[in-house]
């Protein structure tokens, strides 16, 4: 699908408010933008905006980001270092933060108020979020929302199993649309302000053009599409392979193998998204920073290929450790999507009696869960 006229226009018609004696137009309201989440991917795309929030007009200066307070040893609250030294030393240490970006431990006072909402917590904590928010009068009932969370939710059942993206999961609960983020993007990366992109699937123009504004800028550009499914389903699923990817690292092979492992993990992506959400663009998957150029990155520089490549190295060198165990010592309080989703989608896939035609998101799972021997992941590709 073609993308979206992006430029953002605070005076449209609908929204802005003439005053005919002094010859002016104001906005009719400012568009306040609140981040739930901080860690390094929220940090870093809270800056993004925050930049943005500060230069564009119909803009409130302040961006709000919810932190989950806890204490650092010998330098107390974690907002009150974000707010003093403008880091997130935790999770995205050594990146200066723009002063109107300000931490708040409280999630209904960073989203009050707010009328675009962006949502990067770890998939784990978002159901308590969601269940606060949910609450009448918490957040504006004409606001905006945008999912940047990598995963998918699965409802398993007696005859089956249905699957849902996370923009659906937050449409659904806080009745408001929902976009969905995803790109070749890695947190420190951005957070430094290096050269990348990223891909937006919105569900309507208005919100192409206000997220455009949100996150756009010289060196984080932006393309917004009209796929919200293939984005979200994308940002997912690679994981899984980036999984599969760690796997040939920690078995010690080379390049022709890890291509070989990107290509099948590419198709078993597109095919899934388009056999269950059959609404979804494949150009998402093959034009797109969503796409293939968001696997290439995160199969090469990723948390969860790190984390598999270990997971294989200490299982050859005898001394076997469990993904928690890693997920604790590799990622400073950072959390794993890829093993989760590996979980939900085989689960799924079974309950759909289709795990024939993903070969490699079965291996991924057994290997992980299992105990299937890493070397077997090439079989029936």
């Amino acid at each position: 699908m073609a993308p979206f006229i992006t430029k953002f226009d605070p005076y449209a018609p609908a929204d802005f408010v003439v005053d005919k004696e002094a010859g002016t137009r104001s906005p009719a309201r400012l568009e306040k933008i609140a981040i739930v989440g901080s860690g390094s991917w929220g940090t870093a795309l809270a800056r993004v905006a925050a930049i943005n929030a500060a230069t564009l007009e119909g803009f409130d200066d302040e961006v709000r980001m919810w932190v989950r307070e806890r204490e650092v040893p010998g330098k107390g609250k974690l907002t009150d270092i974000i707010n003093t030294t403008h880091q997130n030393e935790r999770y995205l240490p050594n990146v200066e933060l723009p002063d109107n970006l300000i931490a708040v431990s409280d999630v209904k006072e960073v989203v009050k108020g707010a009328t675009l909402l962006l949502f990067v917590v770890p998939h784990q904590f978002l159901p308590n979020v969601l269940h606060q928010l949910a609450k009448p009068g918490v957040i504006d009932p004409k606001a905006r929302a945008i999912s940047a969370i990598k995963g998918v939710e699965v409802d398993l059942r007696d005859d089956g199993a249905d699957i849902y993206t996370y923009p659906y999961v937050i449409e659904k609960a806080l009745n408001i649309p929902c976009s969905a983020l995803g790109g070749a993007n890695i947190a420190l990366d951005v957070g430094k302000g290096e050269f990348c992109e990223t891909t937006i699937g919105v569900p309507s123009p208005k919100d192409a053009a206000l997220w455009h504004a949100v996150f756009d800028g010289p060196a984080f550009r932006v393309h917004p599409i009209e796929d919200v499914a293939g984005v979200s389903l994308s940002g997912a699923l690679k994981n899984v392979v980036a999984m599969a990817a760690g796997f040939v690292d920690g078995m010690g092979l080379g390049g022709n193998t890890k291509a070989a492992i990107l290509r099948h993990g590419l198709i078993e992506m597109s095919t899934f998204t388009l056999e269950f959400f059959p609404t979804a663009s494949p150009l998402t998957f093959s034009h797109h920073s969503a796409g293939m150029a968001d696997l290439i990155t995160t199969s090469f520089g990723g948390r969860n290929r790190k984390c598999a490549e270990a997971f294989v190295r200490a299982k050859m060198e005898g001394n076997p450790k469990t993904f928690a165990q890693l997920e604790e010592e590799l990622l400073n309080g950072q959390k794993l999507q890829g093993i989760a989703t590996a979980r939900e989608v085989f689960l799924f896939l079974q309950a759909r009696k289709r795990l024939e035609g993903y070969p490699l998101f079965d291996k991924v799972y057994r290997i992980s869960f299992e105990e299937m021997d890493p070397k077997r992941m090439f079989e029936d590709l």
